[in-house]
């Protein structure tokens, strides 16, 4: 049994840019969004509201944000728990999985045409001691940028390896 779960090929990956995803802003997609989920605010489908509050014109709902960047999933290539496999880093940590948490600060208004890029890289992995033993606490920064540049949105997400 090893003295620890986290090898050190794990911790070589900290700082490592795991992917990169562009996307376009689409007034209609967000609309259809933010109408499903039931936040009819009105920024989001009035320009005159939008304008009144401060804003250029109708904004996109900030939880719609991954969204933009998603691309299309086939059902039978989604993972047993949901979530679209592939991508980013493979991880040498122990197989059992979950999410650990997400949290996500704003800093402007995105808009439609807008071209989004984010970047995600692993920020940190450690391992802890719980009420029912070792885990690997694994932890990812992601960013948004606007086509100008501009940081839009930062995400600090976490997982749980046991």
């Amino acid at each position: 049994m090893p003295d620890t779960l986290v090898s050190p090929e794990a911790r070589a990956l900290i700082g490592q840019v795991s992917e990169e995803r562009s996307g376009t802003v689409y007034k209609k997609e967000f609309q259809r969004w933010a109408a499903a989920v039931g936040d009819l605010n009105p920024v989001y489908f009035d320009d005159e509201a939008a304008r009144t509050a401060g804003y250029r014109e109708v904004v996109m709902p900030p939880m719609f944000l991954s969204q933009v960047l998603n691309g299309v999933t086939l059902l039978d290539s989604l993972r047993p728990d949901g979530i679209p496999g592939g991508g980013g880093i493979s991880l040498p940590l122990p197989e059992r999985r979950m999410a650990g948490g997400e949290e996500t600060f704003y800093y402007q208004p995105v808009y439609p045409g807008d071209v989004l890029t984010s970047r995600r890289t692993l920020a940190d992995i450690t391992e802890k001691n719980g009420r029912s033993g070792a885990f690997v606490l694994v932890t990812w920064e992601t960013t948004y940028h606007n086509q100008d540049g501009d940081l839009v949105a930062r995400s600090t997400s976490s997982m749980i390896a046991r």
